[in-house]
């Protein structure tokens, strides 16, 4: 095996340099050389490293080879880290590339480390996970029966991806529940649609329209959705992204979002340990709108792209965030392959921000800070007619039922069709588009609604 010869060979160096550094260079054991010092206690450590391997492989309970040893110690190592380095054996290797490359049977969740707890930052729109009442911010206890303490990332995603049509059990802690909730999913092919576009009128004739755009995660097809959306609604007078539990995805597509609106300075940049990974991704002033008001969407579950998208637009002061403080993944990871079919999962970069701020571990705070749920209405105007007109409506109205007679059956049936054919309607319009229901079920949607409208108007002043 590629990776065991490899650290064996080092080793074996290791130990022949250290005799000779001993005997032939007396001014080194004086501490003379700093560099040199560093080099020995390197030396030192890998001995250190290989005396520890030969004691377990000679005397623990059970037998167990170099090649599994190593394996675990580089799991390990990997792991302590960072919550997202990992190495990946030749199976978790594989699954990886079914990942990126082709279609997997999932649950449809974005997970990650926070505060050493494995924590769900999304579950993706339209999925088993969200069908299934899964939550942001729930911490996964139990996958199945096997608790998640421990447990990396890339464990905890093996045992929950599967053969669709199966089952899986996640026991989660969920704030503001005082028990563990066990949740079960059916895993499913993963297809996510990752732009949804709708509108939403409003004014005395409904003559005002503002384009919603809920993007879901950063997949490949987002710009061009986002294009086309804009180009097919090109009387929008404002623009509502919607990120929440958006967990990411690529890099270039956010970049490319953000050019869209901003056109001049840095975007979003990255730095490393090695100057091959810094690199400033900037803006380009050619066919950019900076003139139509956005207000952007985000909670906990907004995470990396996501994060870069808003805290961007934020930095720039191109849009008012609104929402609650997002997930703050904000590291660059990338896949090296070794061995024989093999590879490590490695963070090399942080991003940041144009004002040159991290996100990782932070988050992007909004500007508005809205917590989820519904509109509170008073009960009390649900019915508008006033106390000294009921009596006679109230008359009225039985009047006009005595008059009818058996025919108002008939009429409520006839009613009922045309609601029951209207429904269908109601329910491909409601694909396109957003109404006051929806706003008053989602507090934060109406916020970010009411804003946009106050950012509108501005702007339509401006322009007088």
């Amino acid at each position: 095996m590629f990776v065991k010869k490899g650290k064996m060979v080092a080793v074996g160096f290791g130990l022949t340099l250290v005799g000779t550094l001993l005997a032939g260079t007396p001014a080194l054991e004086a501490g003379e050389s700093g560099t040199a010092t560093v080099k020995e206690s390197k030396l030192e450590s890998y001995i250190k490293f290989t005396q520890i391997l030969n004691l377990i492989e000679n005397q623990y309970v059970e037998e167990i080879n170099t090649s599994a040893l190593i394996n675990k110690a580089l799991k390990g190592l990997m792991q302590n880290l960072d919550a997202h380095s990992a190495y990946m054996d030749s199976k978790d290797f594989k699954d990886l590339n079914i990942q990126t490359k082709g279609e997997f049977g999932g649950l449809g969740i974005v997970v990650g480390m926070r505060n050493g707890a494995l924590t769900i930052i999304a579950p993706i729109d339209d999925t088993p996970a969200d069908r299934a009442g899964v939550k942001a911010g729930d911490i996964i206890l139990k996958i199945d029966d096997k608790a998640t303490l421990g447990m990396s990332i890339d464990e905890a995603v093996s045992l929950m991806r599967g053969k669709p049509k199966t089952s899986i059990v996640l026991t989660l802690i969920r704030k503001g529940v005082n028990k563990p909730v066990k949740v079960k999913i059916v895993r499913d092919i993963i297809k996510i649609q990752s732009v949804k576009p709708k509108t939403y009128t409003y004014g005395e004739n409904n003559e005002s329209k503002i384009l919603y755009l809920h993007i879901t995660s950063f997949d490949s097809h987002v710009v061009d959705q986002v294009k086309k959306a804009i180009s097919e609604n090109n009387d929008s007078k404002g623009y509502l992204i919607d990120l929440r539990n958006n967990p990411g995805g690529l890099l270039k597509q956010a970049v490319d979002l953000l050019d869209m609106f901003i056109d001049k300075g840095i975007l979003v940049s990255q730095k490393g340990r090695n100057k091959e990974e810094n690199v400033e991704f900037r803006a380009h002033s050619e066919g950019t709108d900076t003139r139509t008001p956005i207000v952007a969407l985000v909670d906990g579950g907004s995470a990396s792209a996501s994060e870069i998208v808003s805290g961007a637009l934020q930095d720039d002061r191109r849009a008012v965030i609104v929402g609650e403080k997002t997930f703050g993944k904000g590291s660059v990871q990338v896949v090296i392959p070794v061995g024989k079919g093999e590879g490590l999962k490695l963070t090399v970069a942080r991003y940041y921000l144009p004002s040159g701020r991290t996100i990782q571990n932070k988050g992007v705070t909004p500007d508005v800070i809205v917590y989820p749920g519904k509109v509170p209405q008073d009960r009390n105007d649900t019915f508008a007619i006033k106390e000294r007109d009921l009596k006679k409506h109230l008359e009225a109205e039985l009047k006009k039922m005595e008059k009818s007679g058996d025919r108002n059956s008939t009429v409520t049936k006839k009613m009922a069709k045309e609601d029951e054919n209207l429904t269908e309607e109601a329910k491909e319009l409601k694909k396109k588009t957003i109404d006051k229901s929806d706003l008053m079920k989602d507090i934060q949607l109406k916020s970010a609604m009411d804003i946009l409208k106050v950012l509108i108007l501005q702007h339509d002043v401006k322009r007088k």
